[in-house]
């Protein structure tokens, strides 16, 4: 009877902790409002229900398929809703600081998360991304040349994840993540400086890389990268916030969502298999790697 009480307050009180932490961000998100610039949309209660809803869907895809989920949730604010481009991308990049700590400590609960090598991995994203945002001011004005670069880098891995998860193969998953420590340091410099170049997440390359560099466990795979990207997420985060480009108000509700989000992506990931997992990440990594593509000739894709 003890221990099924037990059981019972373990259930109970993380989801009491995390609806107490995003009925305090939501009522925080009111209080601040969205003005940042000028162009900034008004906060109505319609932008308000349709930013918790997004980040909702950005954090169970985050928690699902480890990234941060900051290429869905910039289109929609700069698009839609009207944000300036500056101010999506910061706002993005601000969430994906909650995402990943949310979807990181639920795969962490479930074991879904290699300790060892996210250390390594994020050590080398917080020297990579320091070393990004230098490279950053001398690449200013060839980011779109660099972005296309990285969307026809990426087109094969995409490719090779649908087909794969359309094709499973036969033979049994690897048992943990390969590799080296200084290998896995080199890897986390490498995503680190081209997050802090490009301003976008890591999740879009830290993923096929653990996939395909270090033939890593899929369901691991997304539990890990979504803790190495935790310090990369707030240094750029942070930098986007001390700068200015970021819709505090608009930003915590998009979190808030993303955090109830990604902690039912990280419990729901063992109902689907690694299939299918590869499957929904081709997918959208083929979405990114079209859009790094599509703004290179000046189109903006939804």
């Amino acid at each position: 009877m003890m221990g099924d009480r037990i059981a019972g307050w373990r259930r109970i009180v993380p989801v009491a902790v995390l609806s107490a932490v995003i009925a305090v961000m939501l009522g925080a998100a009111l209080a601040v409002g969205t003005g940042v610039t000028p162009d900034s949309p008004p906060f109505t209660p319609a932008t308000l229900l349709l930013l918790f809803v997004i980040g909702i869907i950005a954090g169970i895809l985050g928690g699902l398929i480890g990234v941060g989920g900051s290429t869905i949730m910039l289109p929609i604010m700069y698009f839609y809703l009207g944000f300036p481009e500056t101010v999506a991308i910061g706002t993005g990049l601000f969430v994906v600081i909650f995402t990943s700590l949310s979807g990181a400590s639920g795969h962490l609960m479930r074991g879904n998360l290699d300790r060892r090598v996210a250390a390594w991995i994020a050590a080398g994203g917080l020297i990579g991304v320091l070393i990004g945002s230098w490279l950053f001011s001398f690449l200013v004005g060839h980011t779109r040349l660099l972005g296309l670069i990285l969307g026809l880098a990426f087109l094969a891995p995409s490719i090779s994840m649908i087909r794969e998860g359309l094709r499973p193969g036969t033979g049994p998953e690897p048992a943990c993540i390969g590799g080296t420590p200084p290998g896995h340091l080199l890897f986390g410099t490498g995503v680190g400086i081209l997050t802090g170049v490009t301003g976008l997440g890591g999740g879009y390359a830290l993923v096929p890389g653990l996939l395909y560099l270090f033939g890593a466990p899929v369901c691991v795979t997304m539990g890990t990268s979504l803790a190495s990207m935790i310090p990369m997420a707030i240094v750029g985060g942070g930098i986007k916030l001390v700068e200015g480009y970021v819709a505090v108000g608009a930003g915590l509700v998009l979190a808030a969502g993303s955090i109830a989000g990604a902690q039912v992506g990280a419990a729901t990931i063992q109902r689907f298999r690694p299939a299918t997992l590869k499957f929904i990440f081709g997918l959208y990594f083929l979405y990114a790697a079209a859009r790094f593509i599509a703004e290179f000739f000046g189109i903006g894709l939804p």
